[in-house]
């Protein structure tokens, strides 16, 4: 009898879990703390010289499949932290000498969020020197992200939300910290 009191609320909380909430840009951008970091150690051949390309990848958050990245979002994400940290040119003349192409590859996600929801992501970045047409950088980053049970008591899909953001925050601060070790 209480294996038939539970089927409806295990019911309820699959349903409740794949529901989605798209993940937001500017929390997937990096901190101000971390631009700040960062900015001090960009060298001069990529201060305001680095354009984005159209993201590749991502998937648009669908009513029933939980939360998801969308190219749109993590092209947002990737241009402010561009701008955040100097890199970005403020403006799109003069044409700027390099462009960064990124594509998600992965957004590994539990297929039912529990109480801590782990997501790992894995992109692929490319710096290209315009004029050359030289790939100055490239490299396939992946890492993984945690939301514990506390940051969002009520729904297992804002728990998988802000694992996506903090994993793709993450992501692109291990990018910041690469390209600027660069000497283009």
């Amino acid at each position: 009898m209480c294996r038939l009191a539970l089927a409806p609320a295990a019911l309820l909380a699959l349903v409740l879990a794949g529901c989605g909430t798209p993940s937001q840009p500017l929390t997937m951008a990096v901190t101000p703390a971390e631009a700040l970091q960062v900015r001090g150690w960009v060298p001069e051949a990529l201060k305001a010289q680095v354009a984005l390309a159209p993201v590749q990848g991502g998937l648009e958050t669908g009513r029933w499949w939980g939360s998801k990245v969308s190219a749109t979002a993590l092209q947002q994400a990737l241009e402010e932290s561009l701008y955040a940290v100097g890199m970005r040119p403020p403006s799109p003349e003069p044409p700027a000498r390099f462009e960064l192409r990124a594509e998600l590859l992965e957004l590994e996600q539990p297929t039912v969020p529990a109480l801590a929801v782990t997501v790992g992501a894995a992109v692929r970045y490319t710096l290209v020197d315009t004029a050359s047409g030289r790939v100055v950088y490239q490299r396939r980053i992946a890492n993984a992200e945690e939301a514990g049970f506390t940051e969002a008591v009520v729904s297992p899909s804002e728990r998988l939300r802000i694992a996506n953001e903090r994993t793709l925050r993450a992501n692109i601060g291990l990018l910041l910290r690469d390209l600027v070790t660069l000497r283009p």
